[in-house]
């Protein structure tokens, strides 16, 4: 079989199984936050998919003010209380996440927002990339998406 073959092969099972996910209720839409807030947005907050949940970006954005806070502590915590609520939502810890994602506009950033990042694990880390972005939404700095799986008892 050809790569081209077996990649667009590839392509047509995961969307396959992507539908038999829907159709027998294994995809569920996960959301951590209001309606009011989620109103304008066109994504959900999470989307679980059997014991996987494929979690959006979150933004370290003051709910109060709408804006990111002054400094990279509190911005690092805000967005990952955003995730954090949303791998709780779907009845699961931190330590489930086993991939996180960040984009970043500042790595003079970085041990600052690692020493924020470190206190929401327990049980070690999930495997993680640190990528620069120009810029986010918002004027955000930190931008945090993952993927979580929770184990089958």
């Amino acid at each position: 079989m050809k790569p081209r073959t077996r990649i667009a092969a590839f392509v047509l099972l995961a969307t396959a199984a992507l539908s038999v996910s829907a159709q027998d209720g294994r995809k569920h839409i996960v959301i951590s936050r209001t309606p009011e807030q989620m109103a304008d947005l066109p994504f959900s907050d999470a989307v679980l998919v059997g014991n996987t949940l494929y979690l959006s970006g979150y933004i370290g954005v003051d709910e109060h003010t709408n804006k990111v806070p002054k400094t990279t502590e509190e911005e690092t915590r805000l967005a990952m209380d955003g995730l954090k609520q949303a791998v709780e939502a779907a009845g699961m810890t931190m330590d489930d996440l086993v991939k996180i994602d960040v984009l970043c506009t500042d790595f003079a950033a970085f041990q600052k927002f690692n020493s924020v990042y470190r206190t929401y694990f327990k049980h070690g880390f999930p495997a993680r990339t640190f990528t620069g972005s120009t810029q986010l939404f918002m004027g955000a700095h930190f931008e945090i998406t993952g993927v979580a799986i929770k184990a089958g008892k």
